[in-house]
Formats: structure tokens, C-alpha cells, sequence
């Protein structure tokens, strides 16, 4: 496995109707790092976010689509997902504020 540092294990937010009506819940949707685990993303979060505890991780994990252009074909990147449940006395994550 890689040397992942914490800042390189969240890569960006996921902003879509589903992942923005789950933070009523405290749940926040990011795209991560193919070979994060559970615990690295948990470490990530907190650290990146200071005043947030994490509850829980889960991660969901898409391979990459087969693409054609003419007779050659090829695979679009695989992604990893990961929706973070945060504890009730956690602070929320400013990055969804203003969305």
C-alpha cells in the first residue's frame, strides 16, 4: 500500500440531492483515496475538521466503466466513496454550509 498521508485521503465532496438530504442526519458523502480504509478516513476527517468526531465510516467502492472509441477500448478510473456519520455533540463540517 501507499504512503497516504491524511491530506491526500479525502479527495472531494459528493454534492448531490441524495448525499445533501443525508446531512440532516450527519452524514457527509466524499470521494476518497482507492486505498483508504476505514480508520484513515475516520483520521482524516477529524483532523481536517477541527471539532468533528466520527461516529462512523462506511465506503462503497465502483469500478471503472469500459469506454469505446471506435475499435478501442478501455476503463474510465475506479472510485471509492465514503459516507462519514458524525457524532450528536460533534460540530457540523463547514464546507456544506453554504450549499
Amino acid at each position: 500500500m501507499a504512503n497516504i498521508q491524511y491530506y491526500d485521503v479525502i479527495l472531494k465532496p459528493v454534492v448531490t440531492e441524495k448525499s445533501m438530504n443525508a446531512m440532516a442526519d450527519r452524514k457527509y458523502t466524499f470521494l476518497v483515496h482507492p486505498e483508504a480504509n476505514k480508520s484513515m478516513i475516520k483520521e482524516a476527517v477529524e483532523k481536517m475538521f477541527p471539532g468533528t468526531k466520527v461516529e462512523h465510516v462506511n465506503t462503497m467502492n465502483s469500478e471503472g466503466k469500459t469506454k469505446r472509441r471506435g475499435m478501442t477500448f478501455g476503463k474510465t478510473a475506479k472510485t471509492k466513496k465514503a459516507i462519514v456519520k458524525l457524532t450528536e455533540d460533534s460540530k457540523e463540517i463547514e464546507i456544506f454550509a453554504g450549499l
